[in-house]
């Protein structure tokens, strides 16, 4: 169990995915995104591996919900800023959690 105050530590915010590349760096199939959080906390990139269900045509535009708070990790040659959070299907391929319905850009989860 945690206490409130240790859930509100963690930043989950709304961004939309503005750009998308592949990352054939990566061990595992991954995307490099760019997602916007809006004026407060600006663009951040990360990677993820969402290929198994998402084109890159279906992520862009399409907000997520991510950790905007942890450290930059660097992932091969790339520096990801934020987690892009998702759970896992049946399948095993990663579904994203977005908002049910658009909402502005660096809206705080609470």
């Amino acid at each position: 169990m945690i206490t409130w105050e240790e859930f509100e530590k963690v930043e989950l915010r709304v961004g939309t995915i503005t750009e998308v590349a592949d990352f054939p760096e990566a061990r595992k199939p991954a995307y490099k995104l760019k997602v916007d959080f809006g004026p407060e906390i600006g663009v951040r990139n990360s990677s993820a591996q969402i290929t198994d269900i998402y084109s890159k045509d279906m992520l862009v535009g399409k907000q997520v919900l991510a950790v905007t708070n942890f450290p930059p990790k660097k992932i091969g040659p790339f520096w990801s800023e934020c987690l892009v959070t998702g759970v896992q299907a049946e399948s095993g391929a990663v579904v994203l959690v977005a908002p049910e319905s658009s909402v502005e850009n660096g809206q705080k989860l609470f």
